[in-house]
């Protein structure tokens, strides 16, 4: 596998927050903080992390004791991936400094190399920027035919329902700039789970944001489990004939 040259420059990602929700990371979230660091150097990252069982709340506060670039927001209980990703946006909002908000797993499936072509797509005019699998140069590793065919299909699915270009809509690498989340009403997006990156890419495309699309090689998660199910998959059936009835009456 090969990845984008990496950037030694101290301040690239100055002004950037990466948003990583954990449950039960404890093992990878070390390496995910210093892999990002070591490609951002500049960038700060903020683990929201929902009671671990595991401890990964505690590993996140003894890092940020450590350092300062990495913050940690506490929720009580396992509350989903969509609500943790946006109590992360409401979060670095607060601070006037960040201006472009990355989306990131913390089980290394998303590689931090490929954060400086986010960056060149940001400054190139996009406000929106996706790791895209389904555009020359993406792809995947470690999937088998059953996810394969799970992920294109819920990719192509819903950009049949909601008319979208994006080739990749549940894609969970994403940089987001700031004026985004601000336009973007927080308190109307509802999904929580497979759904909360097709709504978001939606909402942002609705508002005539510029979405752009970077390639990128997603590699199947090496330790801990997966958090897919079937309820989920479900959920993001349901949501896009949502979204697509609310946009149709102004109401999205």
């Amino acid at each position: 596998m090969t990845h984008p040259a990496r950037e030694k420059r101290p301040t690239l990602g100055a002004g950037c927050l990466v948003v990583t929700p954990t449950y039960n990371e404890r093992h990878n979230l070390p390496i995910f903080v210093q892999a990002v660091l070591g490609v951002a150097p500049a960038a700060h990252v903020l683990v929201v992390d929902d009671a671990s069982p595991d401890g990964t709340g505690e590993v996140a506060a003894a890092i940020s004791e450590r350092d300062p670039r990495v913050r940690v927001l506490h929720r009580s209980a396992k509350l989903g991936l969509g609500t943790a990703y946006l109590d992360g946006f409401r979060e670095g909002l607060k601070d006037p400094s960040y201006q472009v908000f990355f989306e990131m797993d913390t089980d290394l499936s998303h590689d931090p190399n490929y954060i400086p072509s986010f960056l060149k797509a940001l400054e190139d005019g996009a406000d929106v920027v996706i790791g895209s699998r389904n555009v020359p140069g993406g792809g995947v590793e470690g999937w088998g035919l059953g996810r394969h065919a799970l992920s294109k299909g819920g990719s192509v699915y819903s950009r049949l329902i909601l008319g979208a270009g994006v080739r990749d809509l549940t894609s969970g690498y994403k940089a987001i700039a700031r004026d985004v989340l601000e336009r973007i009403d927080l308190g109307k997006v509802h999904s929580n789970g497979y759904s909360f990156q097709i709504e978001m890419t939606y909402r942002a495309l609705q508002l005539g944001f510029r979405v752009e699309e970077v390639p990128i090689v997603f590699v199947d998660r090496r330790a801990g489990e997966s958090k897919m199910s079937r309820r989920i998959f479900a959920e993001a059936i349901g949501m896009v004939w949502k979204l697509r009835a609310q946009a149709m009456r102004g109401k999205l």
